[in-house]
């Protein structure tokens, strides 16, 4: 009997081990499984922050590009309206200057007095082009941010702070003052 029981105890040590064999085995798996589904969702989870990463990355990009072009562009304008404004500002002089003649021609039928008038009416059409465009002063309340007054005068007939003579054409281009009108103010 001796024999059958250690034959009996040695079968199912034997079975035990074959069992725990099996959970280890069927654990191991188990494990193996676990680790590439947690691997899996780890890489998943890095995928898609690195595609969060790059679409901020490419929202700042193409942000920055937008501000760019607009830069880009307010800067052109700027520069095309200050060249405009100097080349403009150099002008005047010669266009005040034509202005006198036309104003102290005697003779109004002689070519050389049309021809002043030509050139002045040309300069004047330019300058319209360009989007300069005289300052209304005479009979115009005085405003300080577009006339500059070189004389006061006690003048009855007129409002107070009205504009009563012109002595220098002042312009503006689009909302800028080029040169202030030089003007007498009555009182």
């Amino acid at each position: 009997m001796d024999k059958e029981k250690m034959q009996e105890q040695t079968e199912e040590t034997v079975e035990n081990t074959e069992v725990k064999e099996e959970n280890t085995t069927e654990e191991t798996v188990e494990t193996v499984e676990e680790n590439k589904e947690s691997t899996m969702e780890e890489k998943l989870e890095e995928a898609q922050k690195q595609a969060k990463d790059n679409l901020d990355k490419y929202i700042r990009q193409l942000a920055e590009f937008e501000n760019f072009r607009k830069r880009s562009n307010s800067e052109k304008t700027a520069m095309y309206s200050n060249g405009v404004r100097d080349t403009v500002e150099k002008l005047l002089p010669v266009i005040d200057n034509f202005e006198r003649a036309v104003e102290a021609a005697d003779d109004k039928e002689d070519p050389m007095y049309k021809g002043v008038e030509m050139i002045l009416k040309q300069f004047m059409e330019i300058l319209e082009n360009l989007g300069v465009k005289e300052i209304p002063s005479k009979g115009e309340p005085f405003d300080p941010n577009v006339h500059s007054a070189v004389m006061h005068v006690d003048d009855e007939s007129c409002d107070e702070n009205v504009v009563v003579e012109v002595f220098q054409k002042g312009y503006t281009l689009g909302d800028k003052v080029i040169r202030p009108s030089m003007v007498k103010v009555a009182n």
